[in-house]
């Protein structure tokens, strides 16, 4: 895996540590606009104040920071990581239909949380520090589909399987849709097109 880009101390640097996320709307969607726009190198609070339309004496009273503003966008990823695919747990059907219900989850939350993902792909190792595991739900998905015989896991290994096809679709759809421009209904078809006849069971 390829290290992010160094940037006044870099994306790494900024997610060493856990502050209180900042709990505001007006912050949290400016921060999210200067990352779009400048990556880590313009996430500075003087930016996003200005995006904000707030002053910097403003913010400082709110008690931001780019530590704490990194924070809560990490604390949203995994909430809405959470929401997106507790359906594909829960769902009735086999593990392979479910299987697609996780992808479908998977693309929306990167397609929603894409400035962020795309500013460094350590996010979600950062992320899982509060300790959430993202590749379980598809660790549990591959083991039903062992059992039901849906779905055959590369190498036999279900929590193998889920690390190989979580990275291989999460930062395929990232960097196809960023960069490329792909559209994003398109994308997630063509995804599930190339990834999921291979992980089908015989049964």
């Amino acid at each position: 895996m390829t290290r992010p880009e160094r940037a006044d101390g870099g994306a790494e640097r900024l997610m060493t540590q856990a502050p209180e996320p900042v709990q505001d709307a007006r912050l949290r969607q400016a921060a999210v606009e200067v990352l779009a726009r400048s990556g880590w190198a313009g996430l500075t609070m003087e930016a996003v104040a200005e995006e904000a339309g707030l002053s910097r004496v403003t913010v400082w009273r709110l008690g931001a920071t780019r530590d704490s503003l990194v924070a809560d966008l990490l604390q949203g990823l995994e909430e809405d990581y959470r929401k997106a695919l507790w359906p594909a747990l829960t769902a009735a059907g086999s593990a392979r239909q479910r299987l697609d219900l996780a992808l479908s989850g998977l693309f929306e939350v990167a397609e929603a949380h894409l400035p962020l993902l795309l500013a460094s792909d350590q996010v979600f190792h950062k992320a899982s520090a509060s300790g959430i595991n993202f590749n379980e739900p598809f660790t549990r998905i591959f083991r039903d589909g062992l059992e039901d015989g849906s779905l055959t896991p590369p190498g036999g290994d279900p929590e193998e399987a889920a690390d190989l096809l979580f990275n291989t679709v999460c930062w395929a759809y990232t960097h196809l849709r960023g960069r490329h421009g792909w559209d994003p209904a398109l994308l997630s078809t063509r995804l599930k097109d190339l990834v999921l006849p291979g992980l089908v069971g015989a049964g």
